[in-house]
């Protein structure tokens, strides 16, 4: 499958209320410990030009959304793999 990263443009963004990138970022937190990426100043921070921006050092949300899909992908590849015999 061909994804490609959201773009801080993408119009989609604008459908994201703080409330809803709140409850993303607990899942990237979540999803991001399996891995040992820990994010614990991550929250939001303020709205720029109709967009939450999230505290990554003012990163958009398409970057929390793209970090989130990226850890799913992990996480089913994970889930995928064929264990040793050894």
């Amino acid at each position: 499958m061909n994804r490609y990263p959201m773009k801080p443009t993408d119009p989609r963004i604008r459908s994201y209320t703080e409330d809803q990138i709140l409850i993303l970022l607990a899942e990237l937190q979540e999803r991001g410990k399996r891995f040992g990426l820990i994010w614990p100043s991550a929250t939001t921070d303020r709205t720029l030009d109709g967009r939450v921006l999230v505290r990554f050092n003012t990163a958009p949300a398409s970057t929390l959304l793209n970090l989130l899909t990226l850890l799913l992908d992990a996480d089913r590849d994970r889930d995928r793999e064929v264990p040793c015999d050894s």
